[in-house]
């Protein structure tokens, strides 16, 4: 199945992603997205980043290896990485995305092994491969919590930072 999650306009900082109806965290699709959404937050605002992920985390806060290694993701100004998930986001246009915010995805057809997991694949317009969102469900809330991400791999650079461009 496939799925278009859109943000009329970016949340900046935890109160704002909570105030979105995503943020009831019933629907996998929408906790991707917002996983989306909150690692864009993180060159402006490393720590609220944080939060917005650990809120989507639910009862699995980061670890303080999971905080480094989006770090050294974002490190070089690689701050287009998870930009480039919304639509219109490209290399030529340095991952400017189109407005309204949307985020395509569809169900990974690998089949997972435990119940209560999901798995959804996102397009990114710098890469020819989908990335992976691992989702956990909460049977007693009926929540998606984010378990595990593939974001923030690399991605062919914006032209405006390619020396052979």
């Amino acid at each position: 199945m496939e799925y278009n999650v859109t943000f009329d306009s970016l949340p900046k900082n935890l109160e704002e992603m909570k105030a979105l109806p995503e943020a009831d965290l019933k629907k996998p699709e929408g906790v991707a997205a917002l996983t989306v959404a909150a690692l864009c937050v993180y060159p402006a605002d490393k720590e609220e980043c944080f939060k917005m992920l650990d809120y989507l985390r639910g009862p699995r806060p980061l670890s303080n290896m999971d905080k480094s290694f989006i770090k050294d993701r974002f490190m070089d100004g690689k701050d287009y990485i998870p930009r480039s998930y919304f639509n219109g986001a490209t290399p030529e246009n340095n991952y400017e995305p189109s407005k309204p915010y949307t985020v395509w995805m569809k169900d990974n057809a690998a089949p997972i092994a435990e119940e209560g997991y999901l798995r959804l694949d996102l397009r990114s317009g710098g890469a020819d491969a989908t990335r992976t969102v691992t989702l956990r469900t909460k049977p007693s809330t009926g929540e998606w919590f984010l378990w595990d991400q593939t974001l923030l791999v690399g991605i062919r650079v914006p032209v405006s930072q390619d020396p052979w461009a």
